[in-house]
């Protein structure tokens, strides 16, 4: 992973120097690709480390919110780039800009080349992060293809126009997977339901322990990417604490498909007051 990081910020790089070289707007939305490709792997290989650090009395969850905070800057980072890439490409389009497809077509072979060793590296892990990562990858690689296809364009026609419109193409992608991420960083900075986990289908499962006659007080938010939290109140009159302990473990294994990992469950034999709120929610 790390190697892929290097590998992905050499590249990034080398196409910044090459767009400013060949005048070509294209390598430049690219090497914006690349960035968030850079973000993605270094997100993965974060939440990875942090997952092994140990809390501490002052840092009960550790660090992982810090991978949040990282995506949360970059993405409102690149969607200014992608609205200026975007600018820039209606004004080339405008008043067309000479572009030397000569550096343009190596350099966007280099950002193929290691876009392609990049998602070898990735491809067929079990870890979800780098899943994601192997995704952003993938996408940048198809850019890279546009990119070398439009240099071959402008090499064999001189027609330059293409390389604004590829560029305003890729903006728009990167401008969009910024504001998905946006939403997605917001959503957990507010505590909101995890994307993708139904609130009622989580209600149900635990509802079907044998033991637990109902539920209530749920409260269900992401701590980062990939680790969920449950808070809920469980109604079970049952005296015996060995069973309990039972309930609370067939909860628990049972909640690990909705990738809730940490879970704070409240036995009692009565409604406490103030929850009529969340039994409306669930309702």
């Amino acid at each position: 992973m790390k190697y892929a990081i290097i590998a992905t910020i050499i590249s990034f790089a080398i196409e910044v120097v090459g767009s400013l070289f060949s005048g070509s707007l294209s390598l430049l939305s690219d090497a914006g690709h690349m960035l968030r490709d850079v973000l993605a792997l270094m997100l993965s290989l974060g939440a990875i480390t942090v997952a092994r650090r140990l809390p501490t009395k002052t840092k009960t969850f550790g660090y992982h919110r810090v991978e949040i905070l990282v995506a949360l800057f970059n993405g409102i980072f690149l969607i200014f780039l992608g609205g200026w890439i975007l600018r820039e490409a209606v004004i080339r389009f405008a008043n067309p800009v000479s572009v030397n497809s000569q550096i343009m077509l190596p350099v966007a072979v280099v950002g193929l080349a290691v876009n392609v060793a990049v998602a070898f590296t990735l491809l067929g892990s079990q870890d979800v992060n780098i899943r994601s990562a192997f995704v952003h990858v993938l996408g940048d690689t198809v850019a890279s293809v546009g990119v070398i296809a439009a240099a071959i364009w402008i090499t064999f026609t001189g027609q330059v126009w293409v390389d604004p419109v590829l560029s305003a193409v890729i903006a728009v992608v990167i401008v969009a997977s910024s504001i998905s991420v946006l939403r997605e960083t917001i959503g957990i900075l507010l505590q909101f339901t995890p994307p993708g986990v139904h609130f009622d289908e989580v209600v149900k499962e635990i509802e079907g322990v044998p033991g637990v006659s109902g539920v209530h007080n749920v409260h269900l938010w992401s701590l980062c990417s990939n680790i969920n939290i449950l808070d809920a109140h469980i109604y079970s009159c049952d005296p015996d604490v060995a069973n309990l302990e039972r309930i609370k473990r067939d909860i628990r294994h049972r909640l690990e498909k909705y990738a809730i990992h940490y879970s704070v469950l409240e036995f009692e034999c009565e409604e406490c007051p103030g929850c009529s709120v969340v039994k409306e929610l669930k309702d």
